[in-house]
């Protein structure tokens, strides 16, 4: 009668588990899940139905699988297959650390599987478990020197712990092998190149990598990259010469200078962004990005006039783009075009009607023109889009100041952009101005003096502070700064005319 029930239980759950992958087959999970609840009903210690319930719950009930997983490692000790699910469930979960004690209950198992090794490594890096990482990929690098990835994955663990020069000596391992495409040697020493931008203490590395580079090869990325790192170090000839070897070889390849003049612009390098456009534009004249990195670097250097030729060009080659629009637009402001330059601000306004930095800018203008009633207006809207722009407050503010109304306001608005920017020396000069209306003079004069300070003399500030100073009664202090103020801009009679008077 015993054998005959267990004959009984044993087809039942024989019976359950045929269903389940019926179901299974036929992609009815939920039924199959619930068939297969039944069976470990009757019999909840069967390995093979509980790992087949664990797999169904995977994707929808993923904690309940690793219990289920857990229980049969329990059952049947650290066994491969289950031990991988669960790694990978616990990662798809976010519990890396768990992942990684996983896996290492894996290696333990199989202590010699580099893979599985590696793999581990990978977990430990993204759990920013740096120095385990090491370890590891250490031991991989004992037992095969040769072995590329692993030194790969070394050299970015280093990068991950900011330590470029260690990860140096990784990379200058790789790119001695000669069978390391010359792509992935040229990448690395890209990174380093870019980096150096930021971190100039990483521009010998640079160099040294291109320069074992350029012995092996003619390839003219090369011979940009050292063109680019003679520029930083200030080698113009050698800088130019390079240039002039790739738009020999490399004439079609205009990507690669509008990769390099944006990577100098974006770091505001202007200068060295406009020695790389002016070689790229005598062989792509008709590009549109290398007539707007060039023409927006040399606007960024107050060489307005010469940047109106490049800026036009781009807004000829693009009309519907929107910073070339609005950077032409400010050039022609700058050199007192200012007809023009409202209509091309118009132009970006009919694509970007809520641009709040082009009816800035477009206000700024006609407040220029002392058309101050437009001027207002759009200050006003500007304000509306976005009440705390900081250079929109400081603008308006500073208008204010000049004219010598709502001062109050005013003083609210520049707070406003030096809380945003208390190092901007615009901003800064603004608000001194702003409290040498309202009589404080002697906030006045600290804040200009800061202004100084922070963004070097220029002949408005020195006006400014000089005339702070001849109000806190020092006349020949203030005297002093108008003077220099007067050599700076020599255009400016109104500080001329004080210098003549003594007086304000």
């Amino acid at each position: 009668m015993h054998k005959m029930l267990l004959n009984l239980i044993h087809k039942k759950v024989e019976y359950y588990d045929l269903l389940a992958d019926i179901y299974n087959y036929g992609n009815d999970k939920e039924s199959a899940i619930k068939t297969l609840e039944q069976a470990l009903k009757i019999d909840s210690l069967n390995i093979e139905l509980n790992y087949k319930i664990a797999r169904l719950y995977e994707e929808n009930k993923p904690v309940k699988a690793i219990n289920i997983y857990n229980r049969l490692l329990d059952q049947l000790g650290p066994e491969w297959s289950i031990l991988t699910r669960v790694a990978e469930l616990q990662e798809k979960l976010g519990n890396i650390d768990e992942a990684i004690n996983t896996l290492k209950r894996l290696l333990s198992i199989a202590p010699s599987n580099i893979q599985l090794k590696k793999m581990v490594i990978e977990y430990l890096f993204r759990a920013k478990r740096y120095d385990e990482a090491l370890s590891l990929v250490d031991e991989v690098i004992e037992l095969f020197p040769y072995d590329m990835e692993a030194r790969e994955t070394k050299a970015k663990i280093f990068l991950a712990k900011d330590n470029w020069e260690k990860a140096a000596e990784e990379f200058s391992y790789i790119m001695a092998q000669p069978d390391v495409d010359l792509e992935t040697k040229v990448s690395i020493g890209a990174n380093y190149f870019n980096k150096s931008i930021t971190d100039s203490t990483l521009l010998p590395i640079a160099k040294s990598f291109f320069q074992e580079l350029d012995r092996d090869t003619t390839d003219w990325q090369i011979k940009m990259y050292l063109g680019a790192i003679a520029l930083s170090e200030k080698e113009d000839s050698i800088a130019i010469e390079n240039f002039k070897y790739v738009t020999k070889n490399a004439n079609w390849n205009v990507a690669a200078w509008i990769r390099l003049g944006g990577l100098y612009f974006d770091n505001r390098k202007y200068d060295d962004a406009e020695v790389v456009m002016n070689e790229a534009v005598i062989s792509f004249p008709e590009d549109f990005y290398v007539n707007l990195i060039l023409g927006l670097s040399l606007a960024q250097q107050s060489k307005h006039k010469e940047a109106e030729k490049y800026l036009k060009k781009s807004t000829i080659l693009n009309p519907k783009d929107v910073t070339a629009l609005s950077a032409y637009a400010f050039t022609l402001s700058q050199i007192k075009e200012d007809d023009k330059a409202i209509y091309y601000l118009d132009r970006a306004l009919e694509i970007e009607p809520d641009n709040v930095q082009l009816i800035g800018t477009l206000a700024m203008i006609y407040n220029s023109i002392k058309k101050f009633e437009l001027s207002d207006s759009l200050y006003e809207k500007a304000l509306e889009l976005a009440p705390d722009d900081p250079l929109i407050n400081n603008n308006y503010s500073y208008s204010f100041a000049t004219r010598g109304i709502q001062l109050e306001r005013a003083l609210e608005m520049v707070k406003i952009s030096v809380k945003a920017d208390s190092l901007n020396s615009s901003y800064l000069d603004t608000i001194g101005w702003v409290y040498f209306m309202l009589g404080n003079f002697k906030e006045a004069k600290f804040y200009l003096e800061k202004a100084i300070e922070t963004g070097g003399e220029s002949a408005v500030m020195l006006d400014h502070l000089g005339d702070a100073e001849f109000k806190l009664d020092n006349s020949s202090k203030a005297i002093e700064l108008w003077k220099k103020a007067i050599k700076m801009d020599p255009t400016k009679t109104e500080i001329q005319n004080k210098i003549d008077k003594g007086a304000i």
